[in-house]
């Protein structure tokens, strides 16, 4: 069945969908056979679950022999932060390897199209230039959804050792399917922009070391020289909002019980007061020898006088309330900024492909202006 007799059959739906919809089906279907079948693709997933797990038990190892040591007992004792720690060095690792393979699946999508000149033959077929863009992606994409999913049963077992929720889980691979989308739809634009696929992988992942680590630089060093001023302005948090380690680090963050070491990174970026003196920052004295907050530290009297109590911070809340708000509150806003980008390169891809028909936006029925018949006199 064709893609031109699929999309008559559809006259109740709208003209976007009745335009794209048989098209990403027939390019997604085209693709993934050619993907999936044969041995490469198995062999990939076996070598990804097998990488993942040989991490995951040589980190165990690493953290039961540091219990051992340290506290002279048995390590049973410490398993709720040996499963935190395997947890999250899985989810660092995972973050990495998807980073990587994302852009690298979806670089070469469109401009194999054109250096084997068969874009051409896929520009006078009915297929619309969002079904070829979409399909190509989503296509490369499943690949990638699938070395995820299959390492599920191996992040599984650190609810063994404990210290970790599902819900924990939820969220670190919520992540790791938005890296991926975000990702491949970079790919998938560089591909569309350029004419050979070496040199869009080569500006995929220089955009995503961009993203990642120069950003992240760019940050450091607006702190760095304005640590002089202790009431200077923190450098905006939107630097990090494409760097996916630092979402991870959000999520390690609920993991802990907001009184780690990663919610201190989360609260030093995001400005979140957490009613604890970071070591080695000066902290302003007034006339009286008492300590001078800073507008929106939040150090209350007890956390001034240097007391640890329940009463830490301002208007007598506990403490653990305070450092509770570090949760959950960087990396929606990291997940939203890479869902964006990805509707937004995927849109500039779409442009950049060579159409059959281009797809733009309509005015309701009410405003669109009437057609006008002429009958010949």
């Amino acid at each position: 069945m064709t893609a031109a007799t699929l999309r008559s059959r559809l006259p109740g739906r709208s003209a976007l969908a009745r335009l794209a919809m048989p098209g990403v089906t027939a390019i997604g279907v085209k693709e993934l056979r050619g993907r999936m079948r044969g041995k490469r693709a198995f062999v990939s997933v076996t070598v990804y679950v097998v990488i993942v797990a040989g991490f995951a038990w040589m980190v165990g190892r690493i953290l039961e022999d540091s219990a051992r040591v340290q506290f002279q007992f048995d390590p049973t004792y410490q398993s709720a932060s040996i499963g935190r720690g395997i947890f999250i060095a899985l989810m660092f690792l995972q973050t990495l390897m998807i980073s990587v393979l994302a852009p690298a699946s979806t670089a070469g999508t469109i401009s194999g199209e054109r250096e084997k000149q068969t874009l051409d033959l896929l520009a006078v077929t009915p297929i619309s230039s969002v079904a070829i863009v979409v399909g190509k992606l989503l296509s490369s994409l499943t690949w990638v959804f699938v070395l995820i999913l299959a390492s599920i049963p191996v992040t599984a077992l650190v609810f063994v050792y404990g210290g970790v929720a599902p819900d924990d889980v939820v969220r670190g691979y919520l992540v790791l399917f938005v890296v991926a989308i975000a990702y491949g739809a970079l790919g998938t634009f560089f591909s569309s922009l350029v004419r050979r696929s070496g040199a869009a992988t080569g500006l995929t992942f220089v955009a995503v070391l961009v993203a990642t680590v120069g950003l992240s630089f760019i940050w450091v060093f607006m702190r760095a020289t304005s640590a002089q001023d202790f009431f200077a302005k923190r450098p905006p948090e939107a630097l990090f909002y494409l760097n996916p380690f630092v979402a991870q680090a959000d999520v390690a963050c609920g993991t802990e019980g907001t009184t780690g070491g990663w919610c201190q990174i989360i609260s030093e970026i995001t400005a979140t007061n957490t009613g604890i003196v970071q070591p080695g920052v000066p902290v302003p004295v007034d006339g009286k020898g008492g300590m001078v907050a800073p507008p929106g530290a939040g150090l209350g009297p007890a956390a001034i006088a240097g007391d640890r109590g329940p009463a830490n911070d301002v208007g007598g809340a506990p403490a653990a309330d305070v450092l509770g708000e570090t949760r959950d509150r960087y990396w929606p806003r990291s997940v939203l900024t890479l869902l964006l980008l990805a509707v937004a390169l995927t849109t500039a891809a779409v442009q950049l492909v060579m159409p059959t028909r281009r797809w733009r936006p309509r005015l309701p029925g009410i405003l669109r202006r009437p057609r006008i018949r002429r009958t010949p006199e």
